[in-house]
């Protein structure tokens, strides 16, 4: 791989030790994927924040780069969701060996000068890359709404890749950085108007068809932004999709379809089954995977002034927008009727299953998706209005 002098120098070392080997990281990923050279990037989103997913190891490792001196990031870098509400964790019943191995996960991070605002939507926060520059970020969901409706260029990251990335300030060119690799393959035709949770469900079926192709679709009507972040999450939760268009909306740079997909109504009522594992009622509902936007929570919010809610019931976002709901009266609205406005976490990487919660209900195919495995327990998939309902 071509280096240029000052990348050169960084991979021997002449700007402190955690450069060279986050450089060496790089060139090593760069020389796997055949990459030519490295890009700048503008910004990271960085995972591997949660103590559930990464552990001691994870810690230990994040502990001992960041106090080297030179372990700074260079970019605007944001971080994935933690496993716990940060001011909340108490309240919420997280345990509190847990919640001090979490803490200094993110005290590492922070340390690095990466902000600590967790979440998996940082487009939503101030964290919005520009359309066709390069960035590195790591979460599947951000991924693919950078790619595909930011009009960003970035792989899917791992959080060591996306850490060293932030440091040195770039990234190997290959994958979705390329003009070439982003050209639609796949037509899918979405035969029926679909709205809400739906879309979720469609990404779901599509995802496990497709698995890691460029599809493009065809839509009747004009889906939302929150319906894009809905369908992007599943897309790369099912599958290994990192990159869609929708025809009439976004332009793709080529189309070269190898195959056309048609989905109707059955097609999206087989998956709705399928994500489900269980016909229980749920004793904690979570909306917000990912992370919900402002407008969620005031549909929420209006929807739920005159209910009371029958279950325990989360609503995740990031630390920003439930300040922002604060201000706005629907954080009381929520929490009066019985939820709780949940921030820095969500319930895929949050230890739910020591809180004594068993059936989860969901409105994510992305979280229907992960729970079953990553949390051990059992998931009812439906829109929220229904599953509050239940």
């Amino acid at each position: 791989m071509y280096l240029t002098a000052h990348e050169e120098e960084m991979y021997d070392g002449e700007y402190g030790e955690a450069i060279e080997k986050s450089m060496k990281i790089l060139v090593a990923l760069g020389d796997i994927y055949g990459a030519e050279k490295m890009v700048e990037i503008s910004s990271a989103q960085i995972s591997g924040v949660s103590y559930k997913t990464i552990g001691d190891a994870g810690l230990e490792y994040l502990e001992e780069f960041s106090r080297d001196p030179s372990a700074r990031v260079k970019v605007q870098s944001s971080l994935n969701p933690a496993g716990i509400d940060l001011e909340k964790w108490q309240e919420l019943g997280f345990p509190r060996e847990f919640a001090d191995r979490q803490y200094r996960i993110i005290d590492a991070y922070t340390r690095m000068d990466v902000m600590n605002t967790c979440t998996c939507t940082p487009y939503l926060i101030g964290n919005i890359p520009t359309r066709g520059s390069h960035i590195a970020w790591s979460e599947s969901s951000a991924v693919i709404y950078a790619n595909s409706i930011l009009g960003a260029r970035t792989n899917r990251e791992g959080g060591p890749s996306a850490l060293a990335a932030a440091i040195c300030g770039r990234t190997p060119a290959y994958g979705y950085h390329l003009d070439e690799n982003r050209t639609a393959n796949i037509l899918v035709k979405v035969e029926e108007p679909i709205e809400g949770y739906e879309y979720g469900v469609l990404g779901y079926h599509v995802g496990k068809v497709v698995e890691d192709g460029v599809p493009s679709f065809q839509f009747h009507g004009r889906p939302s932004s929150d319906e894009f972040k809905s369908l992007g999450a599943a897309l790369a939760s099912s599958g290994a999709i990192a990159l869609y268009y929708v025809e009439g909306l976004t332009s793709a740079i080529a189309c070269e379809f190898e195959d056309k997909i048609s989905v109707d109504s059955a097609s999206l009522k087989d998956s709705v089954d399928e994500l489900s594992t269980t016909n229980d009622k749920p004793d904690l509902i979570c909306v917000g995977c990912p992370h919900c936007s402002l407008n969620e929570i005031r549909l929420l919010a209006r929807y739920l002034r005159r209910q009371s809610l029958s279950c325990d019931f989360w609503v995740c976002t990031s630390h920003a927008l439930k300040a922002a709901a604060d201000r706005m009266g629907y954080s009381d609205i929520i929490e009066e009727s019985g939820g709780v406005m949940v921030s820095d976490t969500c319930m895929v990487v949050s230890p739910i299953e020591d809180l004594g919660f068993e059936v989860v209900g969901v409105d994510s195919a992305k979280a229907a998706n992960y729970i079953p495995s990553m949390c051990g327990v059992d998931v009812v998939f439906d829109d929220w209005k229904t599953l509050i309902e239940l």
